[in-house]
């Protein structure tokens, strides 16, 4: 078994968190630090409630729809901006069953965080594989970049993640180190923290491969 971090590290410098001394041993005896964390900050998962697509926030989310066998789509080298459509899934189309994941591999990760591309010309789902994954049933979407939709088009964001929480695919964003997944499948495992009536919230991602 070999277990891999798909998680971006929460520091200084990343959109949507911050952190501040609270507690030191040669003051109180500890170490201890405030924190504060936008609810979509680095490697996070959405809840229906981020686009009242439901009443549940991600405290309310099942567990296990947090945990799937994942496919791992190969697209390093797309195009900035580029939409990614069902013929990017390649032969893998006709081997994904009900209830499988999809893990898209762009090579996003590696550019600088919060940098104009970045941010502003991710690779990004088409309506078009988003309703062919609802047909087939898939389970769970990851990605790279910290959205699946143009963040800067409110019309494609509200629709492709409306399409996606009504559909009960769970959303996964902001992944990091795909590339060092080495096999075509894995199980993966996104947990988030646990926050009452939460819109989404960071988690711990991994793949396991056997």
């Amino acid at each position: 078994m070999r277990i891999i971090d798909l998680t971006q590290t929460l520091k200084t410098g990343v959109r949507g968190f911050s952190s501040e001394p609270s507690m030191s041993v040669a003051k109180n005896g500890w170490n201890a630090t405030t924190l504060h964390i936008y609810s979509h900050a680095g490697t996070h998962i959405d809840a229906p409630l981020h686009f009242n697509t439901g009443k549940n926030g991600i405290d309310k989310t099942p567990v296990e729809n947090f945990i799937a066998d994942c496919w791992v789509i190969e697209l390093t080298g797309i195009a900035p901006g580029e939409l990614i459509t069902t013929r990017d899934l390649g032969s893998l189309k006709n081997r994904i069953k009900p209830q499988d994941g999809l893990l898209f591999r762009t090579g996003w990760s590696k550019y600088i965080y919060d940098t104009d591309l970045y941010r502003n010309k991710l690779p990004r789902l088409s309506e078009e594989l988003i309703t062919w994954c609802i047909e087939a049933q898939v389970k769970l979407i990851g990605v790279e970049p910290q959205s699946v939709a143009d963040v800067n088009n409110i019309g494609e964001l509200l629709n492709i993640h409306t399409l996606l929480l009504n559909a009960g695919i769970t959303i996964v964003e902001g992944l990091s180190d795909l590339d060092q997944i080495t096999s075509e499948k894995v199980r993966f495992i996104a947990l988030p923290l646990k926050i009452e009536n939460g819109d989404g919230a960071p988690c711990r991602a991994i793949a396991i491969e056997n």
